[in-house]
């Protein structure tokens, strides 16, 4: 049956009900988050004035799943269960004896994953009695998401983008705005973080610890308003293990189990939320696949930066996060991917990392792209940018079981799709992207400001 299925589907009666944390299954839980001012674990009164408790609940607990609301699950079902592919095409282009699936999250009304955890948040917010969202987006899919939700629930929206996103992606800021939401360029003049930035540079490029400064800093000022994150923290993770959960039936319902699970990863919330049920399940001893993060080879977190408390944003107003980190005062290359230009990766990513538990590999975006003009042309989807880096890691695989005669089966998450994106398909198909050379030297000064936490905090 899985030599002729492409398309493998489930039916709303098998959408999953709860959500997967992985935490309890470690051998080892990850470090908490520490107060800058007392180098103290924070507590829920820390968090308060950013998140509702019961997203704050879910960032700290110790139970394996977390029911998902009805009225979640109501809103799931515009789009989910996802569809999850055999890359038949792909495969036979390649000439490989490997199987390749992708799970396509590019369904959504966002045309992302984000949409996973964006209702579940804007859900929680209003139940809360919040009044208004603030956030940051990259490459405009976590903001687009969010946007949407809060439609949803009532809630008004405040994005700021990325400002390289913003001047390349400007049909992203429009469909953030079809949705109801006002969307900023950062740096801007809307806040002192931005202002302090924009000082010193006015047309500066931004980055997201940048733009989660300014979102942060007015969701602080604001009894009414809350703040929303679109990756790194567990409760963002954790509201993502719907797409794992389903690959696992999908797969399942097939008989296959995968050998190789690549994902992309900037914060982690698309690569978390694919892995984690596959982790649990490979650390039950029921299956045993190699799973990879892959990042971008300018700004790689995980392959290149620290291990580290460091701040996740750049204005140092959040708790300190032990992370894999490339320095809160990183500022990215402005390259196509802008969802995976941020200074670190998810504390619970980094330290399942730390583990052992998962691998870690750069690639530069112009071998991206290559892969993804390939993908399109034989499997029909223009990807988004940020899983260009996943199908090209997934095509290198595929080409060494062409060369071992492996019969491997590999896994992927299809984050979203590139309708929004062509401006970087047309970059590269003019020969104008280019693969930026990161300096160690360059590294080095975004590690220097690291903050002073003792050994054993």
């Amino acid at each position: 049956m899985a030599e002729l299925q492409h398309k493998i589907l489930l039916d709303e009666s098998q959408l999953p009900t709860q959500w997967y944390n992985v935490v309890p299954d470690l051998p080892s839980p990850p470090p908490p988050p520490l107060h800058p001012g007392t180098l103290q674990p924070v507590g829920p009164d820390d968090l308060a004035p950013l998140f509702p408790m019961d997203l704050i609940a879910q960032e700290v607990t110790t139970e394996r799943f977390v029911d998902i609301p009805g009225e979640v699950l109501d809103v799931y079902k515009l789009w989910r269960p996802s569809p999850l592919y055999r890359a038949h095409r792909l495969e036979k282009a390649l000439g490989t004896p490997a199987r390749i699936y992708y799970k396509y999250e590019g369904v959504s009304p966002a045309g992302s994953h984000k949409p996973n955890t964006a209702v579940p948040q804007a859900y929680y917010n209003a139940k809360a009695g919040v009044r208004k969202l603030t956030t940051e987006t990259g490459a405009g899919q976590w903001g687009t998401a969010l946007a949407f939700a809060s439609a949803l629930f009532g809630l008004e929206c405040e994005i700021w983008m990325v400002g390289a996103s913003y001047d390349q992606k400007p049909y992203r800021r429009t469909m953030m705005e079809v949705f109801g939401a006002t969307v900023h360029r950062s740096p801007s003049d809307l806040t002192e973080a931005g202002r302090a930035i924009r000082a010193g540079n006015p047309e500066h490029t931004g980055s997201l610890g940048i733009a989660i400064s300014e979102a942060v800093e007015v969701a602080a000022g604001d009894p009414e308003i809350r703040y929303a994150l679109g990756s790194v923290l567990n409760h963002v993770l954790l509201h993502q293990t719907i797409i794992g959960e389903e690959a696992l039936l999908q797969l399942a319902s097939v008989g296959e189990a995968p050998d190789v699970i690549v994902g992309c990863t900037g914060g982690g919330s698309n690569f978390g939320g694919l892995t984690f049920p596959f982790l649990r399940e490979k650390l039950a001893g029921r299956m045993s696949p190699t799973i990879r993060a892959v990042e971008p080879a300018s700004c790689p977190s995980l392959t290149r930066g620290v291990y580290a408390y460091d701040f996740g944003d750049t204005a140092g107003m959040t708790p300190l996060m032990k992370m894999h980190t490339l320095g809160h005062g990183f500022i990215p290359d402005p390259i196509h991917a802008g969802g995976l230009r941020y200074h670190g990766m998810s504390p619970l990513l980094s330290h399942i990392y730390e583990l052992g538990l998962i691998e870690a590999l750069a690639l530069p975006q112009t071998e991206c792209f290559g892969a993804a003009i390939q993908f399109a042309r034989t499997e029909g989807i223009v990807p988004a940018p940020e899983p260009t880096h996943a199908i090209a890691a997934c095509i290198r695989e595929a080409q060494a079981c062409t060369e071992s005669g492996e019969e491997k089966v590999i896994l992927t998450a299809l984050c979203g799709h590139g309708h929004l994106d062509l401006a970087a398909y047309d970059a590269y198909l003019a020969g104008r992207m280019v693969d930026e050379d990161v300096t160690d030297e360059r590294f080095a000064a975004g590690l220097a400001d690291l903050p002073r936490v003792p050994a054993g905090a």
